[in-house]
């Protein structure tokens, strides 16, 4: 098991595209963290423009809002690299070899999930990173307390980094499923940009599904971290952090099972 797993760790960390999605991450996190500061501090009676974002928020449910934003739509990064960790053998047709030294499938899947585990938390950290600098010296600028000196601020940033390790393994259990590279990424691209942000708006706003739209991924992984910037624009309650851990790990979970009795049951040539 030990030489899987540092054989499917080597796998993901030689080839370029994670550090180009870090990098994309980084720069994409930054840009909104900084829109979204400007957006949430601004006083439209003096500045004389108006915004759709709400108003009248304290200091430190602004703070938590942006510091949590790789978690409410940074997310998509780690997800695609856990994706394509298994996708790509499919692609390349490295999986006879890499079944030929480890043919235990069950095996091989369990050593994938948790060589992506370190991968995640450098997304994570890089994604925190980037809304926590950036929207800090935003709030600071705009006469607004970056709040870093509060404990449970704090907090939400660290838990933001467990939320994006996450993500991370679900791509290596959804890519189980899905092996089809271009397929996947149509799927994740279009469930986590356009679905799931529209269910949750509409869940919210009827009462009788509010509670749905929080069993959701994104939904999940913003309960993990603390905050939700969708949470803040009436897309719903999110789960207490230990609820939204367990749906998580449990949609991670349940990819992998399906892949297993699946995809990694037939023959592969």
């Amino acid at each position: 098991m030990i030489d899987t797993l540092r054989a499917e760790y080597r796998k993901l960390v030689t080839t370029r595209i994670w550090w180009v999605l870090v990098l994309a991450m980084v720069v994409y996190m930054a840009f909104i963290a900084g829109v979204m500061g400007v957006a949430l501090t601004l006083d439209p009676e003096s500045s004389g423009m108006t915004t759709d974002m709400p108003t009248g928020l304290d200091d430190r449910t602004i703070a938590i809002t942006i510091y949590t934003l790789a978690a409410s739509l940074g997310f998509v990064f780690p997800l695609l690299v856990g994706v394509m960790s298994v996708t790509g053998e499919f692609r390349h047709h490295t999986i006879t070899p890499t079944l030929l030294a480890e043919p235990n499938r069950t095996r091989l899947i369990v050593a994938k999930m948790l060589a992506s585990v370190p991968l995640g938390l450098l997304f994570g950290l890089a994604g925190a990173a980037a809304t926590t600098g950036t929207g800090a010296g935003v709030l600071a600028v705009m006469d607004h307390s970056p709040m870093l000196g509060d404990g449970d601020v704090l907090a939400v940033v660290g838990r933001t980094v467990l939320a994006l390790t996450v993500w991370c393994v679900l791509g290596v259990g959804l890519g189980c499923v899905l092996t089809n590279q271009v397929l996947a990424i149509v799927v994740v691209l279009a469930f986590t940009q356009f679905v799931e942000p529209v269910a949750r708006l509409l869940f919210g706003q009827v009462d009788a599904l509010s509670s749905v739209g929080s069993f959701l991924p994104g939904a999940a992984g913003e309960a993990i971290s603390g905050g939700s910037f969708y949470t803040q624009a009436g897309a719903g309650d999110l789960l207490p952090g230990w609820a939204g851990a367990l749906v998580l790990i449990g949609y991670a979970l349940l990819f992998a099972v399906i892949g297993r009795l699946t995809t990694f049951r037939r023959d592969i040539s």
